[in-house]
């Protein structure tokens, strides 16, 4: 019966999202990847959403019931949080219930009687692919005139479900096949798998990366630091021989200037200049726990990371670690899921990473174990590794272990719940708010 009233659902905001879509005729800007796809959602709505009315997919909206409502209406943060993948199944039964009334009635009033000039002129929404044919399920919904494929890797999250990282990059690849002639794929120019793709369409192809084959090329990447503690990245965006400097607070990771890139492409082909693109880019934030910097305890620096982790992601954020000011380095690393075959390997690789990133690994689930001996093997003193079956388990222990002037990584697939840690080493709200005027007015 449950599964009925799902399908029942899910069929009844498909349609009234195509009817939607046809009503207002918007602007779509797709975007996927196994990495960084919501970062640069959020990027590229704060890139044209500076001189468009922009309306983009809040949260991990991505799937058959995410992608519609992201059509259907401009919803409040509870209201996504309730019906997110991480609202904790049978709870809050009658709220969800009166919320899905409200999204049916409502946009069936909108269609009917609702003006053009009401609705955003562009969509930024973006297509997840955890098993072979999702992609042609939200394309049936909503097709883009722009699309943007952000990363695949080697080893990429959901390859478990997939034959291997080809078939993964085959999936994503629906996003750019669909285009007419006249749009434009936007490509990673960095990641192999994606530009393997980059025939399979019709459109104008815009790439963007570090190498210097991009077209949106980024170049003198570094992290900002203030006194020893780093505050946000800085990094420069060429094209066409011009280039613009692009300052980010609050974040961390070259993940974070890919998204920019990306966003830039979007820019340049709704007609912006370099500047104006800068200038947006300087108020992007990325989603939550996403290479994002809180304050910790103990006068503690947290890049809390926890929302999801692939071989790739892990690795760029390892790379973060090694390069930034700490008086001593802690990774508090999870599991990766979804990997498969490939469980194995790819926590020994990153294990092998740890000793040159960091002075302490806490490993957190029986696939974190692989990351640990790795990390031992690989040099790492035996008592500076710890491990523990879950979040709830390794909380104390983390908490006892931070000290005055630490840097502490937390990364691990969403399925860890390493946001427990986070919460346990971070500063309460109402504290970090104070913390972060008193930086602003030190500037």
């Amino acid at each position: 019966m449950k599964r009925k009233l799902i399908s029942l659902l899910q069929h009844t905001l498909k349609q009234l999202a195509r009817l939607t879509i046809w009503r207002f005729r918007p602007g779509i800007i797709g975007v996927t990847g196994s990495v960084g796809k919501t970062s640069a959602k959020m990027a590229v709505a704060a890139v044209v959403g500076a001189e468009r009315h922009v309306r983009w997919a809040k949260g991990n909206a991505n799937n058959e019931l995410g992608l519609p409502l992201a059509i259907l209406g401009d919803w409040s943060d509870g209201e996504w949080r309730l019906v997110s993948r991480d609202q904790e199944a049978g709870k809050k039964l009658a709220r969800k219930f009166l919320f899905w009334v409200k999204v049916i009635a409502l946009s069936s009033f909108r269609i009917i009687a609702g003006r053009r000039a009401q609705y955003p002129e562009i969509l930024v929404l973006e297509y997840g692919a955890d098993r072979p044919g999702d992609l042609r399920e939200l394309l049936s919904i909503a097709r883009p005139n722009v699309s943007v494929i952000t990363a695949v890797g080697e080893i990429p999250v959901h390859v478990e479900f997939y034959a291997g990282a080809e078939e993964v990059a085959r999936e994503k690849a629906r996003l750019i096949e669909c285009l007419p002639s006249a749009s434009f794929a936007i490509l990673n120019a960095d990641d192999k798998s994606v530009m393997k793709v980059a025939d399979r369409t019709r459109a104008h192809v815009m790439t963007y990366g570090f190498g210097e084959d991009a077209e949106v090329r980024i170049t003198g990447f570094e992290h900002r630091v203030q006194g020893d503690r780093p505050v946000g990245i800085f990094f420069k965006l060429e094209y066409g021989g011009s280039f613009v400097p692009v300052r980010i607070e609050g974040v961390l990771g070259e993940s974070n200037a890919y998204a920019a890139a990306a966003a830039a492409c979007t820019g340049l082909i709704f007609g912006m200049n370099l500047v104006s693109i800068s200038e947006a880019l300087s108020l992007y934030r990325p989603a939550h726990s996403r290479m994002e910097l809180v304050e910790g305890i103990k006068e503690s620096l947290i890049i809390d990371d926890a929302y999801n982790a692939s071989l790739l992601s892990m690795q760029a954020a390892l790379r973060a670690l090694r390069d930034l000011p700490g008086k001593r380095k802690i990774a508090v690393l999870g599991d990766m899921l979804e990997l498969g075959a490939y469980a194995t390997d790819a926590h020994e690789r990153i294990g092998k990473l740890v000793p040159k990133s960091a002075d302490a690994l806490i490993a957190i689930g029986p696939r974190a174990k692989f990351i640990a001996e790795a990390a031992r093997d690989a040099g790492m003193q035996k008592r500076a590794i710890r491990t523990f079956d879950t979040a709830d388990d390794a909380k104390g222990e983390v908490r006892d272990l931070v000290k005055k002037g630490d840097l502490v990584l937390v990364k691990a697939s969403r399925g860890m719940h390493l946001e427990i840690v986070v919460e346990e080493i971070s500063q309460p709200k109402e504290l970090r708010a104070v913390i972060a005027n008193s930086a602003n007015i030190a500037k």
